[in-house]
């Protein structure tokens, strides 16, 4: 085993030594000056990332930010980042026999609470870590579950993160005699709301019945629910983006909706609709939904999945980006994965460059992705800069997907009259007698409607 203490700092307050795994191991101290040691109400996390020889475009340290930034959310602060970099994976602990006593030297020297890999654990190699460390041991997809257990607000959010984190659990308590006994509470130990999650495989196989069942019901309901925004003949935009990247704050300056609005991960995590009217006097329903992120767990896609039919039935996706974070064409291919993910991928995009008032170089990093994405609109969610932009371009989007009709209808059917104003764009209202003869633009969903009234 090593010893940290005779470990040399770099400029950077970061050490580096040779690894005994064959690799390099890079360990940052990251904890607060002003941490609490004696009554602290946050745990400690030590922070893990494996990287392979042959991993070449692999950037752990952004990963790392990353996963110090989802600790952050979870209510956790990060004590250090260590990174090995190795020839193979080991199988029974992810990382090799010697970092493991090292990381166990650094747990007590920390006086850490639990360990974090941002890689996936197979159970056996959580159950082997957590034995060896004596402390809890959790993954990137578990830490991420757990910010959605505290970020679900709603009955159909409790029970789509509820789903996900039970599928999870069940196969971690192979080996441990069916009932898991986890170090503590905390991080990785909630469940929706304010309970604590099942440890018992029985117990866990009839919440996913029930779960299941219960998600199958809301489901339908938003289907329901969806029919009857089809019946208000609304263009329906959804909001999609990277997490945080101010997609909340673009809502509400639309809509004014009083969206909860963070410089959080997942501040939104159950969906929110909106009817707005745009300049040209056409009313269209705007949809938040919750934020992508790299490595989205699998489980999350699967539970969350009516959440994401919204996406799946809206007319234009409108792809809010944090122009101003390094790492943004990461963020961009991740984004991209999920909507092929869950066959979104070929619907119009209007992609929003957002946090333009962050940037010094404002002009040529727009012209950049200008030159890569199509139909992109720079703006600042938070100045209200490029707004009237953004609507002229939804305005745009939505007028090449309207076909003409001409319709005939009964003098007493203001109603509909009434919806085609709302929602298309009248070319002709001539009053003959009893009928009235309306030529107008109108997207299929209307047209289809009107279908009966048409000559």
């Amino acid at each position: 085993m090593k010893n940290l203490n005779h470990l040399t700092l770099d400029t950077r307050g970061r050490t580096r030594e040779a690894s005994d795994e064959g690799g390099d191991t890079h360990t940052e101290n990251t904890l607060p000056k002003r941490y609490n040691k004696t009554n602290r109400l946050k745990e400690k996390a030590i922070l893990v990332s494996v990287k392979l020889h042959s991993e070449d475009k692999k950037r752990p340290e952004d990963s790392l930010a990353e996963l110090a930034k989802l600790t952050e959310t979870a209510g956790g602060v990060t004590t250090d980042r260590i990174i090995q970099e190795v020839k193979q994976i080991n199988s029974a602990y992810l990382i090799g026999k010697g970092k493991v006593e090292e990381i166990k030297n650094l747990i007590s020297q920390r006086d850490a609470d639990l360990v974090i890999f941002d890689d996936d654990l197979t159970p056996a190699q959580q159950r082997n870590l957590e034995e060896e460390f004596g402390v809890k041991v959790i993954d990137r997809t578990g830490l991420i579950l757990d910010i959605f257990a505290q970020r679900a607000k709603s009955k159909e959010g409790k029970l789509q993160v509820q789903l996900a984190q039970l599928n999870y659990l069940l196969p971690r308590l192979v080996g441990w005699g069916g009932v898991l006994s986890r170090l503590g509470g905390g991080i990785g130990t909630r469940g929706p709301g304010e309970t604590k999650l099942e440890v018992d495989r029985r117990t866990i196989r009839d919440r996913i019945v029930r779960a299941k069942k219960d998600i199958e019901k809301v489901r339908k309901v938003r289907t329901l629910h969806r029919k009857r925004r089809s019946d208000i003949s609304c263009s329906t935009v959804s909001f999609i983006g990277y997490t945080n990247a101010g997609k909340s704050t673009l809502l509400n300056h639309l809509s004014n909706a009083g969206v909860l609005v963070g410089d959080k991960l997942f501040a939104t995590l159950d969906p929110t609709i909106r009817k707005i009217r745009l300049p040209d006097n056409r009313e269209i329903l705007i949809s938040d939904t919750v934020g992508f992120i790299n490595k989205l767990p699998h489980q999350l896609i699967a539970a969350f999945k009516a959440t994401l039919e919204e996406i799946n039935e809206s007319d234009i996706l409108l792809h809010v980006i944090d122009i101003s974070h390094p790492r943004v064409d990461d963020h961009i291919t991740s984004v991209n994965t999920v909507l092929s993910e869950i066959g979104t991928s070929q619907k119009p995009i209007i992609h929003a460059l957002n946090k333009i008032d962050k940037l010094d170089n404002v002009n040529s990093i727009v012209r950049y992705w200008q030159r890569e994405l199509d139909n992109c609109i720079a703006v600042s969610a938070l100045t209200g800069q490029g707004i009237n932009d953004l609507f002229n371009k939804i305005e745009d989007l939505i007028q090449t997907r309207l076909k003409k009709v001409r319709l005939k209808f009964p003098v007493d059917a203001g109603d509909l009259i009434s919806k085609i104003h709302r929602s298309g764009r009248i070319i002709r209202e001539e009053y003959t007698g009893e009928e009235v003869i309306v030529e107008a633009e109108v997207d299929n969903k209307l047209a289809h409607s009107l279908e009966a009234f048409s000559f």
